[in-house]
């Protein structure tokens, strides 16, 4: 058993469960995480795909009893024909149409968007999301009757929000990133713009990742590489509740410029760093 692999697998799971729900694109920090401690290859690339599940999970766990409650509505209100369950319904509803705009564009492009994860597409990514994230709080932020519940979002605002996700298949963007910068546009305060982008993650994440898994050589997996795909994904579950939590805490308190500054001067150095051949992201 390779005990260092494992702990490598370990190290690239505690970086998606800290960075998949914030805006600092959780691919690219693997991907260069993934080159420095040299994880790569095709079981580096399910296995990320298993943890951003693990990461998905933390989701369904901080916000079980908003997601339960919204499931019995939701199926209550189309069997009382619409005399129960309204609220739970309309979320249910406001989530599936978010995440329409991504999934028709993932049925129909996922090979071409996949195949476009290179060094450079995510390094301007990153430098580009940052920019947009201060250009666009900075315009939006103060905008009047700001959205403060999660239940009060309208159909034009999910529309809204659901187009600016198609911002994430580019490798670098950010999902989480592209969704609060379409909550933003959409009139959300950000902690709600954050909270709604973890809810509609879940049929994203879900269906970007389905592919992969059913495509997957399982004829390879040895017991070390089993161990490192559940360890990944508890660490990844873990860590992700961890940081969901005190990312809406803070979200309440301070603006997102950190994010962005921090996503420019990452994308710099590593522009400067391939650039000059000290990296190299490929495989």
């Amino acid at each position: 058993m390779d005990s260092t692999f494992i702990l490598k697998a370990i190290i690239i799971a505690i970086v998606e469960g800290l960075t998949e729900f914030i805006p600092v694109s959780s691919t690219g920090h693997m991907i260069l995480v993934g080159w420095a401690i040299d994880f790569r290859g095709e079981f580096a690339k399910m296995f990320e795909v298993v943890i951003q599940l693990g990461a998905i999970m933390a989701v369904v766990v901080l916000y079980w009893k908003k997601i339960k409650e919204s499931i019995v509505e939701f199926f209550k209100f189309i069997f009382t024909r619409g005399r129960k369950g309204k609220t739970g319904f309309r979320f249910g509803i406001n989530v599936i149409a978010a995440s329409i705009p991504m999934g028709i564009t993932g049925a129909l492009f996922y090979d071409k968007i996949k195949s476009k994860f290179i060094p450079e597409a995510v390094i301007v990514g990153f430098i580009v999301g940052g920019v947009l994230l201060i250009i666009i709080e900075k315009v939006y932020i103060n905008k009047a009757h700001k959205v403060e519940s999660i239940d009060s979002i309208t159909p034009v605002q999910v529309i809204t929000i659901g187009l600016l996700q198609l911002l994430a298949v580019w490798p670098g963007m950010s999902r989480s990133a592209s969704t609060i910068m379409g909550g933003w546009i959409a009139g959300l305060s950000t902690p709600i713009a954050a909270e709604f982008s973890f809810f509609i993650a879940i049929p994203a994440m879900i269906g970007s990742s389905g592919k992969d898994l059913f495509e997957f050589d399982y004829s390879i997996m040895t017991p070390t590489l089993w161990i490192a795909l559940i360890a990944g994904f508890i660490v990844a579950f873990l860590v992700a509740l961890i940081v969901m939590k005190k990312f809406v805490d803070y979200l309440k308190k301070k603006p997102m410029k950190i994010f962005a500054v921090y996503r420019i001067v990452v994308g710099i150095l590593l522009g400067v760093l391939v650039l000059i051949k000290i990296i190299t992201l490929t495989e």
